[in-house]
This record gives C-alpha cells, structure tokens and sequence, in this order.
C-alpha cells in the first residue's frame, strides 16, 4: 500500500472527516455501506449575457469501498436520498470516486 492510500484510509475513517452513506444500485438489488466526503461548491453556469450560480452536491467515495458507481445509482446519506448524475470520475491515483449528486 502507498502513503498516499494510507493516508486516503485514514481520512475517511475519521468521524469528523468522512461520514458514513448507503449506496444502492439502480440495476441490481445491490446495496453496502459506504463512507463519503461531501462537498457542496456553488457552480456558475454562463447563459448568454447572464451567469447563474447553482447549489450541489459532490462525494468522494473510495474505489475500495465501491468499485462500480452508476449514473442513477442511489446514495442514501442520513435521511436524504441523491441520485448520481453523469459519469463518475477517478482522482489520478485511481483510489477515489467522485460523485456529482442530485436529490432524488
């Protein structure tokens, strides 16, 4: 294991970093438990001469704890349920999902 993946361990078994979520998939009745970071940046969206800033919902999630997320994929955090919108992506280490999000 590199450091960088034992640090990864780390931080997402640390309460105050990482929380725990349940990840559902929309094509089987797969379901485990997951930890995941939120994050909620504003988006700004250009639109003609107007720009629009919009609320969302960003997760990473490890590779190791969920190798296949799908787009339509539900991920269940506390009470709200979010859907997964697009595709997936890998940081360049190949050890962290990010998620991009919506409320189901």
């Amino acid at each position: 294991m590199s450091v960088f993946a034992a640090a990864m361990d780390r931080i997402f078994s640390h309460a105050s970093m990482a929380a725990p979520a349940l990840w559902i998939s929309a094509t089987t009745s797969e379901e485990r438990q997951i930890r995941i970071i939120r994050r909620a940046p504003d988006r700004v969206t250009d639109f003609g001469a107007g720009r629009f800033v919009s609320d969302t919902m960003v997760v990473d999630v490890r590779v190791v704890d969920l190798p296949a997320p799908r787009p339509g994929d539900l991920i269940v955090i506390g009470t709200d349920s979010h859907i997964i919108q697009g595709e997936p992506l890998r940081d360049r280490e190949r050890l962290i999902w990010t998620l991009d999000l919506r409320p189901a």
